[in-house]
């Protein structure tokens, strides 16, 4: 009797593994329908340096991570440096042509 109450509670628990696994992760799911950016995709950062500013600087950049609500995208530095940043999906858009020549620094 004892053996059945020990493998019901690790049946159960795998079951709650396997149906939980998706939720611990910030990550969008594959099975999500808006997936509108992929990791190693370059896309153009639109970054303003306030947000009461007027200018707008378009920073070529390429997705490291998707979360829910926000990308992360390595930005061009300096020489061989590169910066990581969070940043909002409204704020970035798909670079069409792949042209990275004309990076901008960013501290």
């Amino acid at each position: 009797m004892k053996i059945i109450k020990i493998t019901l509670m690790i049946l159960i628990l795998l079951i709650n593994l396997v149906i939980a696994a998706p939720s611990w992760a910030d990550e969008t799911s594959h099975l999500s329908v808006n997936n509108d950016y992929f990791i190693g995709q370059k896309v153009i950062w639109l970054y303003k340096a306030r947000a009461d500013s007027e200018n707008t600087q378009r920073i070529p950049a390429e997705v490291i991570k998707l979360g829910s609500k926000q990308v992360q995208v390595k930005v061009h530095k300096n020489k061989n440096e590169f910066v990581n940043r969070w940043v909002n999906r409204d704020r970035l858009e798909v670079n069409k042509n792949g042209d990275f020549l004309n990076n901008i620094n960013i501290n």
